[in-house]
């Protein structure tokens, strides 16, 4: 039997091993960067919004021993505000709980990488564990335990997003930026427009840059299909934590950077009525412990593991929406013909269902899942991904066939469109509450169904210039 000096020593040893890593990474950061005056240290809540504090540099290296910030950071609404009904504020005493650094991620702040750099938190309960709530945990246990079981998955986001004039128009909406160094407004839609790429190129040239400074894989832009709307792939990676990082640490930069250049960036899922929303992207393969793509069998058919890996994901979306689309806008995205899937559907090189086998030889086999909007949580996003797919290992479900044609105009089991029908299809799900962790799913209902409940209560302007005289 191991003794307790054993198991003190053995943890001490982890410990002192963790702080040397750490001390090094902030060593070789500074040597890279030696003017650097203040770190912003930064977790991620729900609604993977970063909350967290700037601190002097010479303030950096006690970080090893961790910090502290409250617990309901992860009850917030999308304000800020907390949600005392999740029962992680005033009816625990507002604890505190103990952040430590997350290895390899103390990089060069976008809005000033010479003066201020920042570093990722993650929390931990008081028992030392993990903080099952923090998003960042939750995907750390499924991919776990995938990695348990022999699956390693390969991973890689597309994010799109909207550039914004920071002017509104005559009647005080939002429109598209003009072209930098001109009072030219693009109103047409180009997709995959090398000349709009042209017109954006000192924005999106600094947006390239700076990840690149902060180590982020991005792999490309392209003109998405709206104006002023682009799209920034980051490229396959084993490491499904860094993946997710990247992708939040991308949407931080992408605004600083559009700040930089007199506009916004906005990965609002559906900002104008007229034009296309903007949507998160997954690609997801697997491989076997031979480093063999589980996904494909030698002859090029699709493997029986992943027949039962889309089955798993097409029983749980529809509960999964809940994560996938996480307030009222994000269903606005939802509608007939707009390239959005509308139902748990799959099919080989088709844009219109919601899980696309892309073209590609064995090696390359994937599935990419499109059903998440811009303003999700990656995190969260992959987690869903996740839960589908152990729910598929672990349960005989029948795969729908694959569709063919117009997926919008195809039978399939339908996506909630309405956030209250979501947060009811989630609540409901057993199967997906017990994946992610009940603590956690418990919080993020709370907290979005509190949002809805006071995004309700408002009164639009659209409403009064309905009913006002007519009613």
């Amino acid at each position: 039997m191991t003794n307790l000096v054993e198991v003190e020593d053995f943890t001490r040893h982890s410990e002192e091993m963790r702080t040397s890593a750490f001390q090094n990474e902030i060593k070789t950061y500074l040597e890279r960067h030696p003017e650097t005056q203040y770190v912003d240290i930064l977790l991620n809540d729900l609604n993977g919004i970063f909350r967290g504090k700037r601190i002097p540099i010479g303030s950096l290296a006690k970080l090893e021993k961790g910090c502290y910030f409250p617990a309901s950071v992860f009850a917030m609404d999308i304000l800020g505000n907390t949600v005392e009904q999740a029962g992680l504020g005033q009816a625990l005493g507002e604890p505190d709980n103990i952040c430590t650094p997350v290895e390899g991620t103390l990089v060069p702040s976008a809005s000033d990488p010479d003066r201020i750099a920042q570093l990722l938190l993650t929390m931990r309960n008081q028992d030392g564990t993990p903080f099952d709530v923090e998003p960042r945990n939750v995907l750390n246990n499924l991919w776990q335990r995938l990695r348990n079981r022999g699956l390693f998955p390969v991973v890689a986001v597309e994010l799109e997003f909207y550039l914004v004039d920071k002017q509104r128009d005559h009647e005080g909406y939002i429109q598209p930026p003009c072209t930098p160094g001109s009072d030219e407004r693009s109103m047409q839609s180009q997709v995959y427009s090398v000349d709009n790429l042209d017109h954006f190129s000192q924005v999106l040239g600094d947006i390239d840059r700076l990840a690149q400074l902060q180590g982020i894989p991005t792999d490309g832009a392209l003109a998405e299909a709206s104006p002023g709307q682009f799209e920034i792939n980051l490229r396959h990676t084993r490491n499904v934590l860094s993946a997710c990082d990247h992708a939040l640490q991308l949407k931080r930069l992408i605004r600083q950077v559009a700040e930089n250049h007199g506009m916004t960036a906005t990965f609002m899922a559906k900002p104008y009525e007229e034009y296309a929303g903007s949507g998160m992207h997954v690609h997801v393969s697997m491989l076997d412990a031979a480093d063999h793509n589980a996904f494909a069998c030698d002859d090029d058919s699709d493997s029986p593991l992943l027949k039962r890996a889309l089955a798993g994901m097409i029983d749980l979306m529809p509960a999964s929406m809940a994560l996938l689309a996480p307030n009222v806008n994000a269903y606005r995205r939802f509608c007939p013909e707009s390239w959005v899937p509308l139902q748990a559907s799959w099919g080989h090189n088709n844009r219109t269902v919601a899980l696309r086998i892309p073209c590609g030889d064995i090696e390359n086999r994937r599935v990419e899942y499109r059903v998440a909007g811009a303003d999700a949580n990656p995190w969260l996003v992959m987690s869903a991904i996740f839960a589908g797919i152990l729910h598929g290992l672990d349960n005989a479900l029948a795969l729908p066939a694959p569709v063919t044609g117009n997926g919008h105009q195809a039978e399939g089991s339908p996506l909630p469109v309405r956030q209250s029908e979501a947060l009811d299809r989630f609540a409901r799900s057993r199967a997906l509450q017990e994946l992610l962790g009940e603590r956690f799913s418990f919080v993020w209902h709370c907290c979005k169904h509190h949002e809805l409940m006071q995004f309700e209560r408002l009164i639009t302007a659209t409403e009064i210039d309905w009913m006002l005289k007519n009613a």
